[in-house]
């Protein structure tokens, strides 16, 4: 299961989206989570998927790593899913047996909040695996900038933000090896009740948090020894530049965005509930 988890990885390429600069990705983004939760229909729904499939079939990343990113969050899923059909209670009845009841209502919400996850999911996962740490660092550096003129460390929280994210992929790495040497020493891991997996994880933990701080100091003497104090007089080997193509790529995406939004409208208008 750990090693099905793909966030922080960055997957290289030529394709449109990785050329595409980087600080208009991230603003893409974040306008993409946001709309996700205006175009609640089926239309903007269908949009929105139709959307990341495509940037991602652009980006040529396999759908192998989409399964990845989403395998650890199936019981999420399912969990939102019983939730949302047995507390749902509007539409017509479909199921009806002593307490449960599952309506058309339920059915609808439940698919729309497991395709919102989803779409949430993948859409953010898709900024890393397009973007290296050091481009990421650079591109969340001079969105912030106009705020370093008030005194907000701008570099520093951006370089904490990349250096957090891209040891996630690390620890999992660590953490599955040292469940595996665990295991080969006779720990059961993954047998017992609830209270005896949880305590049998402390063997695990300690060592986690022993290798995270070496490797945490061994990070910190590696940038002393190259000079590293910060933003201040710092030098970049690229320099970012938005061209004629990314502006472009971009009044494409943000139409395709405002579609979503308006698609509310667009239901109303074609005599549809939203």
């Amino acid at each position: 299961m750990l090693r099905d988890i793909t966030l922080g990885q960055h997957f290289p390429g030529e394709s449109p989206v990785h050329r595409l600069d980087p600080r208009l990705k991230i603003l893409l983004t974040i306008a993409y989570v946001v709309v996700l939760f205006i175009g609640d229909n089926v239309l903007g729904l269908c949009i929105s998927v139709a959307f990341i499939v495509l940037m991602y079939f652009l980006a040529k990343i396999p759908p192998k790593v989409i399964w990845r990113n989403l395998k650890p969050l199936l019981p999420i899923l399912i969990f939102t899913t019983v939730l949302n059909l047995f507390f749902n209670q509007s539409g017509q009845v479909l199921v009806s047996f002593w307490i449960v009841k599952i309506t058309m209502g339920g059915v609808f919400y439940a698919i729309r909040m497991i395709v919102r996850i989803v779409c949430l999911v993948v859409g953010t996962g898709l900024l890393t695996y397009t973007t290296s740490p050091i481009v990421l660092t650079d591109a969340i550096e001079r969105l912030l900038s106009p705020l370093s003129k008030l005194g907000f460390p701008a570099h520093e929280l951006a370089m904490m933000m990349t250096i957090a994210l891209r040891m996630i992929p690390t620890l999992i790495e660590e953490t599955d090896k040292i469940m595996s040497a665990q295991k080969a020493r006779g720990a059961e891991l993954d047998t017992g009740g609830l209270l005896q997996r949880v305590r049998a994880l402390v063997p695990v933990l300690i060592p986690l948090f022993l290798s995270a701080f070496r490797r945490a100091d061994e990070l910190a003497t590696a940038m002393e020894a190259r000079c590293y104090r910060g933003g201040d007089g710092r030098t970049r080997l690229r320099q970012l530049h938005i061209t004629g193509r990314d502006w472009l790529y971009t009044a494409v995406c943000v139409l395709v965005l405002a579609a979503i939004v308006l698609s509310n409208r667009l239901m109303l208008l074609a005599g549809f509930g939203v």
